[in-house]
Formats: structure tokens, C-alpha cells, sequence
């Protein structure tokens, strides 16, 4: 055994990679493979955003520097008018807004600020892949909260306050849920705030899917808009979906004053700032009008009318419920398997069709599979070309 293994902290030694990216990078490497596994989207930045930020460069000097550590003024003043057009919560741009390299880093910046070892955060279940490594690189544990598959995935709110103990610093919140695409209501949203008001305990939101909504807009309800829980909330809302900026690494965070003087310290030791470039690119697409949203969530819903009839095409392979935002499906395996591990990789060696496991997703993602419609027509047709002359 290598010395390395001995260097080498307990925890990253225990990690792996999510089954996200294996199934992705298992995928690249076999020729004629398509994916359904990882959640990138197929759109291109907007030409606004795009020649903006061309615009600046040519213009601006010091567009390349560092920035401040909590991001650029005009970003975060930005953030501060578009914050209160969605919630109508006042914040202010000092005190509560910090810029992060996409969600990922907020959230890696928040566990790190709150957790001591063996402290504990509530996930959903199925919940993101990456929050369960994330926690458990920091020496967390995550406790997993079984949603509700049988009333579509919704929150058993009975069985909260159970998981809640003396360790328990935050509950994490995805809406619409990657991996099941639910929408949780105002009243189950409401009733998660009470009760971690009433504990003391922190919600965290991950927003990366709130503008793919389709039918269900009415649905939809930001916790981060009740002002009575502002104190107890960190809202962390991404660019890469929305805007198509994936690969710019952009978000910002909102949280209560204290936690972001405390924040800071990790966020300058681990990060100094976002890549200034992509700031300006986040400058541009919250101050300039554009329809793009909708063109995307256009092109979305089609893409998901396709991939819900190509899934009923094969009712003896997978059982799936309609998922009401986000792009992704996450139909229950019918068909004979072992594992959706062994499922999915079977799937890939056989028929080169990636899919991703749903025991990524947690204990409640087992015999279930995640699959992104975000790719485009072409790439959904032929895997389930493959996957319906697979399981003839």
C-alpha cells in the first residue's frame, strides 16, 4: 500500500466521486455512448451576456483582478434589487450578500463555517448527490428525511422533528428537487420553517431550478420570501442553470449578518473571490431585460413531453411519476436488477446508454434512476432506441 494512503485525511480516503460524474466520465470514455446522467445543460450562454462581457473587457481595465472577497459592489447591489423583485425581502448588499463560484462553492463554504464533527445536516431523501460528499468530507453526518414517493415525493413533515437532535445545525432544501423534480408546497415550506425556527437550526436553499417551472409557476413558493424566517435562512441561487453559465461557476449567496462575517473567513481562505470575469457576467444578466428563460423552459418542456413517452414506451423496464420542475425524471426500476448501481452500469456496457444510479441520491434513490433531459431530442431518442430494443 502507498504512503499516500496514510497522508491522505480519513475522510477524502472514504469519499468518492459522485455517481454523477463516474457515470459521466465512464461514459466519455466509451465511443458511441450517450448521456443522460449528468445535468448540463445543452443551451449556450445568451448573446447578451456573452457580448456583454466582451464589452467590459475590452473597457475595463481591471476586469481580470481580484475582487473584493464577498464580490463586486455592483454585483451585490444588483443582487440586493433582484432579491427583492422575487421575495419581496429587503436585504442589504454589505451585510447579507456574498458572490460564490456556483452553488457548489457556497454550499462547501457553509458546511465548512458550521461543522464540527460528527454535527449533523437533514437532507431530503432522494436529495443532490454532491450535499451527502460534501458533508461527509467536513466529518458531518448527513441524516437522510424519506420523502413521501407514494404522494410524489412530497415532505413527510410528521417525521421532521424526529430527525432533529442536539447536532443538527441545518436542514437542506432543493425545490424543484433534483433528483425527483417536486415542488414542495407553501404549506409544507412553511411548516419546515417553524420548526427550524422553533429548534434554532439553519434552512439552507439550493436554487438552481426555480425558473423551470413549466405548468406548475403557481405552485412554487420561496421559502426565502417569509420574512419571518430571514434570520434562520441562507438562500444560495445559482447562474448555471437559469442563465446557461455553467461552466462561469456563479451564484450568490443571502444570509443573516452574523453567519456571513463568519463565512467570509473560509470563503478568503478557500476561494479569495469568484473569478471576476464571470461577476460581470452575472452583472449583465440580472440588470438587462432578456426572454431566454422562457425559450429554454420552452425547449425543456417538449423535452420532457418526449422522455415521458419514451419512459411509458417501456413500462416493463421503468415506472415513472412526472416531474413538475428541473429537468430530470427519476423512474422506478420494474425491470430485474440487482442494484440501480449494477443497473446503470450494465445499462452503459451493454446498450451505451448512461444513466445515473438513484442510490447517489440517498437510502430512498435506491431502484430508481436519474436521467437529465437537458441534452438535446436526439441524444433522448437514441438511448431509449438502444434501451427499447435492450429489454425487448
Amino acid at each position: 500500500m502507498s504512503f499516500i494512503t496514510d497522508i491522505v485525511s480519513q475522510s477524502v480516503h472514504e469519499a468518492q466521486v459522485s455517481d454523477i460524474k463516474e457515470m459521466a466520465i465512464r461514459s466519455a470514455k466509451i465511443p458511441g455512448a450517450v448521456s443522460l446522467s449528468w445535468g448540463l445543460p445543452s443551451f449556450q450562454t445568451p448573446d447578451y451576456i456573452r457580448k456583454g462581457v466582451k464589452a467590459c473587457l475590452d473597457s475595463d481595465l481591471d476586469a481580470g483582478k481580484y475582487t473584493l472577497p464577498d464580490g463586486l459592489l455592483e454585483l451585490r447591489q444588483q443582487v440586493v434589487k433582484t432579491h427583492l423583485q422575487k421575495t419581496g425581502i429587503k436585504i442589504d448588499a454589505d451585510k447579507h450578500v456574498m458572490v460564490s463560484a456556483g452553488n457548489m462553492q457556497a454550499l462547501n463554504t457553509i458546511f465548512h463555517t458550521m461543522l464540527d464533527p460528527g454535527d449533523e445536516i437533514i437532507l431530503t431523501d432522494p436529495c443532490f448527490a454532491s450535499h451527502i460528499q460534501q458533508i461527509v468530507l467536513f466529518n458531518g453526518i448527513p441524516v437522510y428525511w424519506p420523502l413521501d414517493e407514494d404522494n410524489g415525493w412530497q415532505l413527510d413533515i410528521e417525521k421532521l422533528p424526529q430527525l432533529i437532535s442536539k447536532k443538527t445545525q441545518a436542514i437542506v432544501l432543493v425545490s424543484p428537487s433534483n433528483p425527483t423534480g417536486k415542488i414542495f408546497s407553501k404549506e409544507e415550506l412553511m411548516k419546515v420553517g417553524e420548526i427550524a425556527k422553533q429548534h434554532n437550526i439553519l434552512i439552507i436553499i439550493d436554487d438552481p431550478y426555480s425558473d423551470f417551472l413549466y405548468e406548475n409557476s403557481e405552485q412554487y413558493f420561496n421559502l426565502a420570501s417569509a420574512e419571518a424566517f430571514k434570520d434562520h435562512l441562507v438562500y444560495m441561487y445559482s447562474f448555471s442553470k437559469s442563465y446557461a453559465m455553467s461552466g462561469w461557476r456563479l451564484s450568490y449567496m443571502v444570509m443573516p449578518e452574523e453567519l456571513k462575517h463568519e463565512a467570509m473567513k473560509v470563503h478568503d481562505a478557500t476561494m479569495i473571490c469568484a473569478p471576476s470575469v464571470s461577476q460581470l457576467a452575472g452583472m449583465i444578466a440580472l440588470s438587462q431585460e432578456s426572454n431566454h428563460k422562457q425559450m429554454f423552459q420552452g425547449v425543456l418542456s417538449s423535452r420532457r413531453n418526449l422522455i415521458e413517452q419514451r419512459l411509458n414506451n417501456v413500462p416493463h423496464v421503468f415506472d415513472c411519476q412526472k416531474p413538475q420542475g428541473a429537468y430530470y425524471v427519476f423512474p422506478k426500476i420494474v425491470a430485474e436488477h440487482k442494484n440501480s448501481k449494477q443497473f446503470a452500469l450494465d445499462l452503459l456496457n451493454n446498450v451505451k446508454v448512461a444513466v445515473t444510479p438513484g442510490s447517489a441520491f440517498g437510502p430512498c434513490g435506491e431502484h430508481h434512476v436519474r436521467m437529465a433531459y437537458c441534452v438535446d431530442e436526439d441524444t433522448i431518442n437514441l438511448a431509449f432506441e438502444r434501451i427499447e430494443k435492450y429489454f425487448k
